[in-house]
């Protein structure tokens, strides 16, 4: 009788507390020994499956690598920063990153980050820009010559310069900008970069005043004649002319057209009681 059946009658003798006949111990060797035996050879197996510097899951099943390993395979083989590189401690990503100057490449090597003169490596010590004064351009950081009546901005693209206030760009100069007689600068960004008085209008980059007839008052709007007529009048060419009402009618909201009464609809001129 081998071990493992020996162990399995010691096993029944245990758990039911009294001697066995001959017959019995012969079924339990033969039905529970092999299933005893499957086990004890099952165990080394179990254990064999999770590699050195790895250990069991805080969560779920399985196993995972200790920190400073990473899976290589069925093993945990050791992290090993490259030049230039260091080793994280973490149990995610490569294990590894480059130092300040070095950034990765192909996810192998950490190579130097090349910076050009009158420039400078940004916060995360993968990139770099230039000095305020110059500007990039390919690898390089070349000097902004601002023109005269102009001065240098924060820009990542562009010239690295606008003009002073009263000048705009042309080419590579600042030119005074001619602001009509009547008019004066303004704030845009964009467009005309002055505008009329209040009582003048824009005509042909002049300031022209605006005529303002009878029974109207001045608009300062963009656009139109620059002047509305009062209420109860409308505009006929450059005067503006008493508004007739018909019967059954009554002026708009603005006051310059007339429309009908409830019930009412217009007619050749007039107002009458709709069918």
């Amino acid at each position: 009788m081998d071990h493992n059946s020996k162990a399995s009658l010691q096993s029944s003798k245990a758990v039911c507390g009294a001697p066995m006949s001959a017959d019995a111990r012969i079924l339990w060797v033969v039905f529970m020994g092999p299933i005893f035996s499957l086990i004890l050879l099952s165990m080394p197996a179990l254990a064999q499956t999770m590699p050195e510097n790895a250990s069991a899951k805080s969560y779920g099943d399985g196993w995972e690598c200790n920190v400073g390993y990473r899976l290589n395979g069925d093993t945990c083989a050791t992290v090993v920063a490259p030049e230039n590189g260091f080793v994280t401690n973490r149990t995610y990503g490569s294990g590894w990153e480059c130092l300040r100057g070095y950034r990765k490449v192909d996810g192998t090597d950490c190579v130097a980050v090349v910076v050009p003169n009158y420039g400078v490596l940004d916060p995360s010590g993968e990139r770099w820009h230039c000095l305020r004064g110059f500007l990039k351009v390919d690898d390089t950081c070349q000097e902004i010559v601002v023109p005269e009546n102009g001065y240098l901005v924060d820009s990542t693209y562009g010239s690295g310069w606008e003009c002073d206030r009263g000048y705009e760009q042309v080419d590579d100069l600042c030119s005074a900008i001619a602001v009509p007689i009547n008019g004066y600068l303004n704030t845009a960004g964009y467009g005309q970069p002055w505008t009329c008085e209040r009582g003048f209008l824009e005509r042909d980059d002049r300031c022209e005043a605006v005529v303002i007839p009878e029974f109207a008052y001045f608009d300062d709007a963009a656009y139109g004649k620059g002047w509305k007529c009062e209420r109860g009048y409308e505009a006929s060419g450059t005067d503006c002319e008493a508004i007739d009402i018909p019967a059954n009618a009554h002026l708009d909201r603005p006051g310059n057209r007339w429309e009908c009464n409830r019930n009412f609809q217009k007619s050749k001129g007039l107002c009458v009681l709709k069918n």
